[in-house]
């Protein structure tokens, strides 16, 4: 406990310097100082995925519109290499995984600020809303970006969700709302208002409401008994609100203030069981956040950013029935992180970029079950890049060092740990006249066991080592236009790769119970593809097409002597694609757009019984905006699921029908 202390000191020194930092540079220099004429904020420009050294891929509100996509979850599952576990309804948890890796190895940043849970190690992407999002981008493995925190080096992947930023089209204001319903009693309003605050300042406000009962039908197959059910308990309440504030002052850098805040009422559905359709389970949600970034440029060669945040997380459970003393069982879960974090970025001319960025952070948790040990831990991450690149190559290398001191209110903590990984990417332009590039990557990381793996009652172990991951990634890309033939631009990405995955933490029976061990050894390989086009049409109309198709084979290596060795990973499909295909034009645009999911196994033996048969969900969008002076309306109504496939993504979780969805977006 004293060094936890200690360390807890370090980090708020660190959070007292780089308020220090903000302050002096918001101080004015009668040489330097240069007035702005205001702040306009343009929309963000979009990366050149083509010349990474690792894969990477990025959707923009534009092809959320076009393709008529309404949640994060529904935009993340366009990306190849990806699973979205979701255990159905609107209100459902939805987590990524990327290239078979787990949940716990993909990161998710908001804004450049990383989103955790220290408890299970999985973000629920479904607690934050498209409707806010500018961009989303997908990386994996040593990406192009060595300006960013340590943090965002310290994982397998990462998932980049940008959020919208006020374009004021010279007014001094904008105002948006916009009114969603849809099958299932789904009702969502939302509201979203710009401001200028004067010459350097700006400052937007985001809330929305959701609701649906979520008794969707659905067809239930047990041998050879068929029957047609409701799915119960499956309601959904939540709020949203997120605010932020903008300061340019040019030479003394910018700053970007967040607030946000979610509460979510929900019923936990549970798994479908023949006879028994009783499901009290309740779950409330409350996560707020405040986070400021500040970056300035000193001169040509350097620039400067630091991150602050404090993270609060209450989870309340709660379960009715007659089993308990008094009729329920209530159980509660609070989190909370304080972050900092400063990156420098130096560029001494030429085609070299350096890079040393640094973050500190303390988490905590706390509960009401029996035996909580209550255990909070101090992380300390220091990251170094560094980068060549020039029309024809892009090398970038890094080094992440690790420390992690653990502390236990009682009983005993986890061990210190201390680690360095590393990770390399190189892209290649083969010919200096066509856009072909040649990449490969290669990193090694790891991921520390969750506050449960450790911790929780009578299934933690202390003793855990980290879970670590070795990827490799070859691919081509390839880019280029065709005006004669109407082809405005033609993208082309292929990647194969090996991932290997030691230590893994699986729940393994002992004498009386199970516990979390580290036993699991895993080999994964995959191709992924993606590929986009766009064709200009006559009478300014235009075709736009995209696909993506993924193949892995992630097997069990941990025991050779075992029933599940060499055998597919739980949920694990060996093929997956996605296609997509959008008509604009002056009248109604139209997009349509399918995922194919093949067979995979619910459980580790890979048998009939545990086999799940694969599926394809279509999806029919119909959109038409209408401009006028100085504001625009749009109207979009979608079909989803147009098919009307009965599908698990999770077993004994089965997702909605076809279902229909409507939406009015009025911007002025």
């Amino acid at each position: 406990m004293p060094n936890l202390l200690f360390y807890k000191k370090g980090l708020w020194l660190c959070v007292c310097l780089l308020a220090a930092v903000c302050s002096a540079a918001q101080q004015r220099d009668s040489i330097t100082y240069r007035e702005l004429s205001g702040v306009e904020v343009v929309e963000k420009a979009r990366p050149s995925v083509l010349r990474e050294g690792a894969p990477v891929q990025w959707l923009g509100q534009a092809t959320f519109r076009s393709l008529g996509l309404q949640s994060l979850s529904e935009a993340v599952k366009r990306f190849s290499g990806v699973t979205v576990k979701d255990y159905g309804g609107i209100g459902g948890l939805k987590t990524v995984s990327v290239r078979s890796l787990g949940a716990q190895h993909t990161a998710v940043s908001y804004d450049g600020v990383t989103v955790t849970d220290a408890q299970s190690g999985q973000v629920d992407i479904g607690r934050f809303t498209l409707d806010n999002i500018e961009t989303v981008s997908l990386s994996v493995g040593q990406g192009g970006n060595i300006f960013q925190t340590a943090r965002m080096y310290a994982s397998a992947g990462a998932l980049s969700i940008t959020t919208q930023t006020p374009r004021f089209d010279g007014k001094d204001y904008r105002l948006e709302g916009q009114m969603k319903a849809g099958s299932f009693g789904m009702l969502n309003p939302s509201l979203r208002v710009g401001r200028k605050l004067g010459k350097p300042y700006a400052a937007s406000l985001h809330a929305d409401w959701l609701r649906a009962d979520g008794q969707y039908p659905y067809t239930f197959t047990n041998g050879d008994i068929v029957t047609r059910e409701k799915r119960k308990n499956s309601d959904v309440r939540s709020f949203r609100t997120e605010l932020n504030l903008f300061a340019g002052w040019g030479r003394r850098g910018d700053l970007r203030l967040k607030g946000y805040w979610f509460d979510s009422r929900r019923g936990l559905p549970g798994s479908v069981i023949l006879y028994n359709d009783y499901h009290r389970e309740r779950l409330r949600n409350r996560n707020g956040f405040v986070q400021g970034v500040y970056e300035n440029r000193f001169g040509s060669r350097l620039t400067f950013k630091a991150q602050g945040k404090f993270d609060y997380s209450r989870v309340r459970y709660q379960d009715f029935h007659s089993k308990y003393p008094d009729g329920q069982q209530t159980d509660v879960y609070t989190q909370r992180e304080y972050y900092a974090s400063a990156a420098l970025l130096y560029a001494p001319g030429g085609n070299l970029f350096f890079s040393v960025a640094e973050d500190a952070f303390v988490n905590t948790l706390s509960a009401t079950i029996p035996k909580c040990l209550y255990p909070e831990r101090f992380t300390s991450l220091t990251a170094l890049a560094a980068q060549y690149r020039d029309s024809r190559l892009t090398a970038t290398a890094s080094l992440l060092g690790t420390f992690i001191a653990e502390a236990v209110e009682t009983g005993e903590a986890a061990a210190d740990r201390k680690r360095l990984s590393p990770a390399a990417s190189v892209s290649y332009r083969v010919l200096s006249g066509q856009n072909l590039r040649i990449r490969a990557s290669c990193q090694h990381i790891f991921r520390v066991p969750t506050f449960n793996d450790l911790y929780y009652n009578r299934i933690g172990n202390k003793d855990l080592d980290p879970e670590k991951a070795t990827q490799y990634n070859l691919g081509l890309t390839w880019g280029g236009t065709f005006p004669a033939v109407g082809l405005d631009y033609l993208s082309l990405t292929v990647d194969g790769y090996y991932n290997r995955v030691d230590d893994k933490i699986v729940a393994l029976p002992t004498l009386f119970v199970w516990k979390m061990m580290n036993m699991g050894k895993v080999e994964i390989r995959g191709i992924d593809a993606n590929l986009s086009a766009r064709f200009a049409l006559p009478a300014g109309m235009f075709l736009q097409a995209g696909g993506s198709y993924a193949w892995q084979e992630a097997v069990d290596k941990t025991d050779r002597d075992s029933k599940i060795y060499g055998h597919q990973l739980p949920y694990t499909p060996a093929h997956t694609a996605t296609a997509s295909v959008s008509w604009e034009n002056p009248w109604v645009n139209v997009s349509w757009l399918a995922t194919a999911v093949g067979r995979r196994y619910s459980l580790p033996q890979n048998m009939e019984a545990n086999l799940m048969k694969g599926y394809v969900e279509q999806q029919l969008s119909f959109g038409r905006t209408i401009a006028f002076k100085q504001s625009s309306l749009r109207l979009q109504a979608e079909a989803v699921n147009l098919g009307n496939v009965t599908y698990d993504v999770i077993r004994y979780y089965p997702m909605p029908g076809r279902s229909f969805r409507g939406s009015i977006h009025y911007i002025f």
